[in-house]
């Protein structure tokens, strides 16, 4: 294959672009970013020809607007809002669950100003940050005791390198889950030193099993609680009651993995059976680990309660600092955990309980509001319309349930609905959906109202102009 030489000698020199882009370029712009994204720019075009894959010579209007695009891509922002239209609420990739407007401006807060993080206010001495939330989770959960890391996972990890470390732990092969990024329960249990023990069968496991494997070298009975997958049929798993018995007998220790972990019961308001902190705790498990960032609708955080003895030995535990949480995670998951002193208050002001417990009604009430702002100033391009189907919980929690829900389905007349979930991504505010049966849809139960007449206007921004905005 030949090489077109002309084409490489017309690459332009970087000095050159760079006092040419100068006039039309905002001046809080670094020069090192300007001067980096030309030098990508020709090179991709040197590639270009070298594979012979180039056309004709790029003019000089056609080299400023590569730039241009190349630098706005690279002085916006990496992490970004989005508008989460898939339907799934707690989004593991969009970043799992909405705070509510209290917790959010305790973010703002505990970055603005000076705190006290670890400062005891009562004796003006060094106090400890897991003080602030420890009596809150107490009085929630009625545990004795409690204690919070930076997500679930470090909490397990923690309670078993406290409780475990070098010993063994019996847990049924019904429960041991992968919890998300490949990380499972025996490998984090490897990862603590303790020694696993798996006991009964896939699908069925009795006490029995239990007390059958317990050694002298046994220390800990692990209830592992399956909230990303079921096991449905022919299937049987011991109680907590039952566990806390057995563990008791025999001088052993009780821990229960509650994962997503929820304070309210939410099967009141149609969806399914979980268990909640409280009943773990009041069955007299001595020690219960569940995520911040999922069913209980915070931060992303590990939440760790349990028996007063048995917590106090897993904070002493020298991981705990390496596993600790900040500031931002501290103040945020305060004023989440307030809102559930009122049941009522935090279903109405989680965004998380909000949007599982919201009605379908007023779900197709939101569909049919953006279709009055946006479906007729779209029409010949688009058709919009309602749709019903369904959303999911997210995070793990309850895999098999579907929601009940509403959607406004976009049929583009002129283009496929792939590159129009492309051309969606690729908007300065990225708007999410999902394509079902040739459909593009746009799940209104995780749009939230004041986000509707921005949708309405990227539709319509974007049908008037045939491309991206």
């Amino acid at each position: 294959m030949a090489i077109n030489t002309n084409l490489l000698r017309s690459l332009p020199k970087v000095d050159e672009c760079l006092k040419d882009l100068e006039p039309v370029l905002a001046a809080d712009i670094p020069q090192v970013i300007v001067k980096s994204a030309i030098q990508q720019c020709i090179e991709r075009q040197r590639v270009r020809i070298l594979e012979g894959g180039a056309g004709d010579e790029l003019s000089g209007d056609e080299w400023r607007q590569l730039f241009l695009v190349e630098i706005a891509t690279r002085v916006r922002a990496n992490f970004r809002r989005v508008i989460n239209g898939t339907g799934v609420v707690i989004h593991t990739n969009l970043g799992r669950s909405l705070l509510s407007k209290k917790a959010a401006a305790a973010l703002v807060q505990a970055g603005a100003f000076y705190s006290n993080l670890e400062f005891d206010l009562a004796t003006g001495k060094r106090g400890s940050r897991y003080s602030l939330v420890e009596r809150i989770i107490c009085d929630l959960t009625g545990a004795e005791a409690a204690l919070v890391v930076n997500n679930n996972a470090a909490a397990v990890l923690l309670v078993l390198d406290t409780l475990a470390k070098g010993t063994e732990v019996i847990v049924s092969r019904g429960q041991l889950v992968e919890i998300g990024g490949s990380f499972r329960i025996p490998d984090v249990m490897a990862k603590s030193g303790a020694r696993l023990v798996e006991v009964g069968a896939t699908n069925r496991t009795h006490l029995f099993d239990y007390e059958k494997a317990i050694t002298p070298e046994t220390s800990l009975l692990l209830r592992v609680h399956t909230s990303n997958f079921r096991i449905i049929g022919f299937t049987s798993e011991v109680p907590a009651e039952e566990m806390v018995a057995l563990g008791r007998r025999h001088g052993l220790l009780v821990m229960e993995d509650l994962g997503s972990g929820c304070l309210v019961d939410l099967s009141r308001y149609g969806l399914p059976r979980e268990p909640t902190v409280q009943e773990i705790v009041k069955a007299g498990v001595d020690v219960v680990t569940f995520s911040g960032d999922k069913l209980l609708g915070g931060p992303q955080a590990g939440i760790i309660v349990g028996r007063k003895e048995v917590v106090d030995r897993i904070k002493k535990n020298p991981l705990n600092r390496a596993l600790r949480i900040d500031k931002f995670t501290l103040s945020s998951l305060e004023m989440i955990l307030r809102e559930y002193f009122d049941t009522e208050v935090a279903l109405k002001n989680i965004p998380t309980l909000n949007m599982l417990t919201a009605d379908p009604v007023v779900i197709k009430r939101r569909a049919q509001a953006l279709i009055r702002r946006a479906g007729r100033k779209v029409e010949g391009r688009c058709s919009l319309s309602l749709y019903a189907t369904v959303s999911r919980v997210g995070g793990g929690a309850m895999p098999e349930y579907g929601i009940p829900s509403w959607a406004v389905s976009l049929v583009p007349h002129d283009a496929g609905v792939n590159n129009l979930e492309k051309d969606f991504r690729d908007l300065p505010v990225p708007l999410i959906g999902r394509i079902e049966d040739e459909k593009y849809l746009l799940d209104m139960r995780t749009i939230q109202e004041q986000e509707i007449p921005m949708v309405a206007d990227i539709l319509i921004a974007y049908f008037r102009e045939g491309s991206a905005a």
